[in-house]
């Protein structure tokens, strides 16, 4: 039988993406990244629920591609696919610090964990606003 659930989500989201940059993790309650870890959960809910989509087990890709204003860039690649990734796998091995803050969002997860991750790639495109498209999917096991 095939399987026949979504292999790739992709989506969009106003405004800029959470950075991992410190030890203190991105999901505690009062974080400066808070407002941008909310509005990624939002979005990745949304459109997981629009297609069906289930937390990828198996290998993954991930793509993150920024618009900006040029020469507006606030962060480095890799803090921004950090927080990006960080966000997106499931949180229940951060629970430690608690997370009843983040409601529902809590259980928006679209993989496991970052160790899934195979490839990753970055781009920025010119824009008058801030906003960004994530896109996960699922990349075949090597042989």
């Amino acid at each position: 039988m095939q399987d026949t659930r979504t292999l790739a989500l992709t989506f969009e989201v106003s405004g800029l993406p959470p950075v991992k940059t410190e030890a203190l993790s991105i999901f505690a309650a009062g974080h400066r990244q808070a407002t941008r870890v909310r509005a990624l959960l939002q979005a990745a809910c949304e459109a997981a629920q629009r297609t069906g989509w289930t937390p990828l087990s198996g290998p993954i890709e991930v793509d993150l591609t920024l618009r900006c204003p040029p020469g507006h860039r606030t962060s480095d690649a890799s803090t921004l696919l950090g927080g990006v990734c960080a966000v997106l796998q499931d949180k229940k091995r951060v629970a430690n610090i608690g997370l009843a803050h983040l409601g529902v969002l809590v259980d928006v997860a679209v993989y496991g964990d970052d160790k899934q991750i195979r490839r990753l790639s970055y781009a920025e495109e010119p824009a008058e606003e801030f906003s960004y498209q994530v896109r996960v999917a699922a990349v075949p096991e090597a042989v």
